[in-house]
């Protein structure tokens, strides 16, 4: 037997995703084979994740984000995602233009702007590390901080001088990190523009993705704790869109603000 699962793909700043209601589900579990099978980009929907939209916990929420990896792992948050949830539960009426939502990180706010950007909060940072010392890799300057998950922020005097596949990976799934890895982003400075360049590696896709909404959080905290930049922090993603995240370091809470675009829409063939 088979369920046939309506979808909506979205994405946020190029980091994609397949929105599904959870009402829509009418119980059927999707296992990690079914994700999986539904991120991927030759077989399946294609995307960076999955989210469900389903019931909240608390009574307060509007709804529950549950975020899978395209690997089909359950990921405690996801920045972009997390800004297309709250997008997607406006459009199909599951909140206003303001809203609290569950998350496995904890309950979250988003907001949906006049100009159709989506602004949400993130958990507050936490193992901020400054200054890590990793062998055997080319860089003297490493930081680590986490904003739901964990990153590692490089920053560097040209971000595509980078040999992103080998050392994403070799980072991701380093000793130090394990058993659980981390994610790891390569940052640098456009001058010109006062923009805060991003490349990402991230845990789960287990690839470049072309933005990355808590990597550029992590970043932003890394530049400001450092003292060279103050919130809010302009992030160019490699897909070419702007994050804008405000850093307030005296209540350690983020924001991220930035687009959540529908893509297109359809049912996907799911075998019981």
């Amino acid at each position: 037997m088979s369920a046939s699962i309506p979808f909506v793909k979205m994405h946020g700043a190029g980091n994609d995703f397949v929105m599904v209601d959870g009402r829509d589900l009418d119980g059927h579990q999707l296992t990690r084979a079914d994700v999986a099978g539904l991120c991927d980009r030759r077989t399946g929907v294609g995307a960076d994740g999955l989210i469900i939209l389903a019931e909240p916990v608390s009574p307060e929420a509007d709804f529950r984000m549950i975020y899978f990896n395209a690997d089909g792992g359950e990921a405690e948050m996801c920045g972009n995602g997390a800004r297309c949830t709250v997008s997607f539960a406006h459009r199909i009426g599951r909140c206003g233009d303001s809203c609290l939502y569950d998350t496995f990180v904890g309950p979250q706010t988003g907001r949906v702007l006049a100009d159709g950007q989506i602004e949400v909060s993130l958990p507050s940072w936490k193992d901020l590390a400054l200054g890590l010392e990793i062998q055997q890799t080319p860089w003297t300057e490493i930081h680590g901080c986490n904003t739901g998950v964990p990153h590692l922020v490089i920053p560097m005097a040209d971000i595509d001088d980078v040999d992103l596949p080998k050392w994403g990976a070799l980072l991701r799934y380093h000793e130090r990190f394990a058993p659980a890895g981390t994610n790891v982003n390569w940052i640098a400075w456009d001058h010109d523009s006062g923009e805060l360049l991003l490349r990402t590696y991230e845990r789960g896709v287990e690839d470049e993705t072309l933005a990355c909404g808590t990597g550029a959080s992590a970043a932003a905290v890394v530049v400001c704790e450092l003292g060279m930049a103050e919130s809010p922090v302009r992030v160019r993603t490699r897909g070419g869109d702007l994050l804008t995240v405000l850093v307030d370091r005296k209540q350690q809470t983020l924001r991220l603000c930035g687009p959540a675009v529908i893509s297109f829409e359809g049912k996907a063939t799911i075998d019981e």
